[in-house]
Formats: structure tokens, sequence, C-alpha cells
């Protein structure tokens, strides 16, 4: 058993003292009451011994929570500082890729002109190439036309008949 209830049945031991008539006074066991006491006295050093042990417990337990305290606060430090880092290192990657996005506009920009402008070149001499060959078509046809008429034509000195003759 423990002081606490051991002082628990002195209490209940006073309480029901049988009271001396007009008096607060009360009337006890006298050996049974020093029993009693005797035994919390026994019990006191007991208590205070584990009250002591829970106290150097409560102060180790404070200053492992100090400790632990003190490593968590490190690592959310350390986690933050790597975060930032991290995020510092993504705002850079962010840069360089607009960075070289614009870059690749601007020399994909330049490639289609400078494309555009060497087939509308192309294009161009091609057109001329073209022109050149329908004029040489045209001339051609003329010629073969002019040919054609010369011989269905008669000659101004030929006789007309000759001509009718010479086709039957």
């Amino acid at each position: 058993m423990d002081v606490q209830e051991r002082l628990d049945e002195l209490t209940v031991m006073v309480e029901d003292a049988k009271s001396m008539p007009l008096s607060a006074s009360c009337v006890l066991n006298r050996a049974q009451l020093l029993d009693l006491i005797e035994e919390i006295r026994q019990l006191l050093p007991e208590s205070v011994y584990r009250a002591d042990e829970l106290l150097a417990d409560r102060e180790a337990v404070v200053l492992d929570g100090r400790r632990e305290a003190d490593r968590i606060l490190e690592q959310a430090r350390a986690q933050a500082d790597r975060m930032v880092s991290e995020h510092e290192v993504y705002l850079a990657a962010v840069a360089e890729s607009n960075a070289l996005r614009s870059e690749t506009m601007a020399e994909t920009s330049r490639m289609r002109v400078e494309t555009d402008d060497y087939i509308d070149a192309k294009l161009a001499t091609f057109e001329i190439t073209l022109q050149k060959t329908l004029q040489t078509v045209d001339r051609g046809r003329e010629r073969l036309r002019s040919q054609m008429y010369k011989e269905l034509a008669p000659d101004n000195d030929s006789d007309p008949s000759e001509f009718f003759d010479a086709q039957s």
C-alpha cells in the first residue's frame, strides 16, 4: 500500500471515532492509530525516493525533449535551406529555358525568312525560265505555222490551177 491509502485510512478512523459528549474531542484506539502512523512513516522514505526518481526522470525527459526539439529544428532548417536552394535552381532553369526559347524562336524566324527568300528567288528564276521556254515554244509554233501557210499558199508566180492539180 502507498502513503495516500494509509492517509485515507487515518482519515476514516478519525471520522468514525466516537465523539465525547458536549465536546469536539473524540476517542480513538491509541495502538491502532500509532500502528497506522508508523506504517505511514515507513512508506514516506520510499515515497520521497520515488518522488526524487520521478523528479530526476522529469528532468531527463525535459532534457531529452529539448534535445529532440533542437534536432527537429535543425532538420527543419536544413530542409528549408535545401528547398530554397532547389527553388533557386528551378528559377535559374526557368530563366535559362525562357532565354533558350527566345533564342530558338528568333533563329527559327530568321531561318523562315531566309528560306522564304530562297524559295522566292528559285521560283522567280523558274518563272523566267518558263517564260523563255514559252516564248521559244511560241516562236517555234509560229515558224511551223508560217511554213505550213507558205506550203499551202500559192506562189504568186505559179498558176493556181497547178495547186489544185497537185492535190488531186
